[in-house]
């Protein structure tokens, strides 16, 4: 998940002619959105297709594709998922793995289009590509119908705030254009999509191959479909609504190029941030005025959710890297004990009380993770359990031994998101987000976390004291 970003990446503007292209939407926002489902349902071909006949493809690479022809297909037209799977490993076996962003534009609109894998094994990396997401378009194989895979990636997308999804019908083609086909997937996915919640569905039949119902609407094969073909659905759709909240800014560098400056370098997540503003720094609860806002471009009066920023305070501040600036008059939340929503990435899966690192927005935490439920894909609905295997989505309960800061994913992605990290290998577990406070637990003992170099936690867990009170002490190595 897209948590922690050391660098700051400016976006392209987009141009046509040397001229800029017109207002991206009503909103003024360029839509992100991320193409998910199962594997082979077509996810590449359905993107590189949309660059193709948006003539988002430069000149050379058009000549130099249409050169290569393509070995998967008897219509003498290019491999369109060439034009995503970039890594050697991808165009070699035919599938994605990493996330591919792509800039493209329309007349009426930009857009950022993340291409997810499809595969099992590789869910972790869909579930980065739809944290910064506006809108998901989920494919379906018009042969194969509803899998696991399309479940899951629908229950991730949910989960991850996306309430606007194209269900878009591929391979209609090969079905013969079948209307009750494209019913039968449409019903069946807005009933599993009911359980899951609020969710705006755009249910489109398509061929990403032949290009039909991508930009040309297919009204020859598809008469019986009267709506929007992908690219009208993508321009008319809104924006995510950005956090209500006030001022967030993750502290993510202390910049001190000089004696006479210090400045906090972040990116504002939520709110906005003005000259003369009061801010609070959490956890440590000091208030202070922001006396200059510092960009690229040269000082600003004023940052909103989005800007790249180094904020300089009145006065010298005890703050740091993992902090985190907040409105003196909406402060996060701050416990020992969180609720969270979560999607485990590796093969040993997560089992109840598990002792793991937590990394958000900076901050470095030891965490106890209590498992409650986890989400049965096939039911779509929750159920009692203490284990959650790989790629499992599960209801957890964090346990801090010190007041931790979150803000509700609900309220802000960018300060409500987290990573779990395993202490022996370092290896991600799991990526989540906070739903809210949970009760403060307590069994009535006194338990003790040190962190200690591994030689030595293995020289004091051998002690005959520590053994007779290892349920009460955790020791884990180093950071």
């Amino acid at each position: 998940m897209s948590l922690d970003a050391e660098i700051l990446p400016l976006e392209p503007e987009f141009e046509r002619d040397g001229e800029p292209v017109a207002a991206d939407h009503e909103d003024g926002r360029r839509l992100r959105f991320l193409v998910c489902g199962s594997v082979d349902d077509g996810k590449s071909t359905l993107i590189g297709r949309l660059l193709w006949d948006t003539k988002s493809v430069a000149e050379d690479h058009r000549a130099a594709l249409i050169a290569k022809g393509s070995k998967q297909n008897d219509l003498s037209l290019p491999d369109f998922g060439l034009l995503l799977d970039g890594l050697k490993a991808e165009q070699e076996q035919g599938i994605t793995i990493d996330v591919a962003y792509r800039y493209f534009q329309t007349p009426r609109r930009a857009f950022i289009v993340a291409d997810t894998p499809g595969h099992e094994q590789y869910t972790r990396n869909m579930a980065t590509g739809a944290s910064t997401a506006d809108l998901a378009v989920l494919l379906v194989d018009a042969r194969a119908g509803l899998l696991e895979q399309t479940r899951r990636h629908a229950a991730i997308v949910h989960l991850m705030g996306i309430r606007q999804v194209v269900l878009a019908v591929n391979k209609i083609d090969l079905v013969g254009y079948d209307r009750a086909v494209f019913n039968d997937i449409e019903l069946e996915f807005r009933a599993y999509a009911a359980r899951l919640g609020e969710m705006a569905i755009t249910a489109i039949p398509l061929s990403a191959l032949k290009g039909e119902n991508i930009v040309t609407p297919a009204r020859e094969n598809l008469g019986w479909y009267s709506g929007p073909t992908l690219i009208e659905a993508l321009e008319t759709a809104p924006t995510a609504q950005l956090s209500g909240l006030s001022f967030r800014m993750p502290i993510q560098r202390v910049s001190r190029p000089g004696e006479t400056f210090r400045g906090y370098q972040g990116t504002v997540a939520a709110g906005s941030v003005a000259v003369g503003d009061s801010v609070v720094v959490a956890p440590s609860g000091q208030t202070v005025s922001v006396a200059r806002i510092v960009t690229f471009d040269g000082d600003v009066e004023r940052a909103e959710a989005g800007a790249a920023v180094t904020l300089v305070f009145d006065r010298k501040v005890d703050a740091a890297r993992g902090d985190v600036l907040t409105a003196a008059d909406a402060t996060p939340l701050t416990g020992r004990d969180f609720t969270a929503t979560l999607v485990t990435l590796q093969t040993d899966g997560l089992k109840d009380g598990a002792r793991l690192w937590l990394k958000a927005a900076g901050r470095m935490k030891r965490v106890r993770v209590s498992i409650d439920e986890a989400y049965d894909l096939g039911a779509g609905r929750w159920t009692k359990s203490t284990t959650l295997p790989v790629n499992a989505i599960g209801r957890v309960r964090l346990h801090f031994a010190e007041d931790a800061i979150f803000d509700r994913f609900s309220d802000c992605r960018d300060t409500g998101a987290f990573i779990l990290i395993s202490p022996k290998t370092n290896n991600t577990v799991a990526g989540g987000m906070i739903a809210d406070l949970a009760e403060t637990e307590s069994d009535g003992k006194e338990h003790v976390t040190l962190s200690l170099p591994h030689d030595l936690a293995e020289f004091i867990l051998g002690l005959p004291a520590v053994k007779a009170r290892r349920s009460e002490i955790e020791i884990i190595p180093d950071r």
